[in-house]
């Protein structure tokens, strides 16, 4: 069982199957409207102006934020 793909990359990063679920999914969520915003301000250039790059910037801190040492080292790009 300790090679179980579903569980391997979640307890490698010490968390459970469904907390790594949830924390995938937000952020998954969180890109998903981050992408919407870019493409209504291609189109509006004057609406979303900031959205997009602002969504980046709070992700990458709360990935980076919750990532320690050892799990950055042996897991580069998350």
């Amino acid at each position: 069982m300790a090679d179980n793909p579903f569980t391997r990359h979640p307890r490698e990063v010490g968390e459970t199957y469904f907390e790594h679920m949830g924390v995938a999914a937000r952020v998954g969520l969180r890109l998903a409207a981050g992408a919407l915003a870019c493409f209504v301000h291609a189109i509006f250039p004057f609406l979303c102006e900031r959205t997009g790059s602002r969504t980046i910037e709070k992700l990458h801190r709360q990935i980076h934020g919750r990532v320690d040492a050892p799990n950055w080292e042996r897991h580069p790009i998350i």
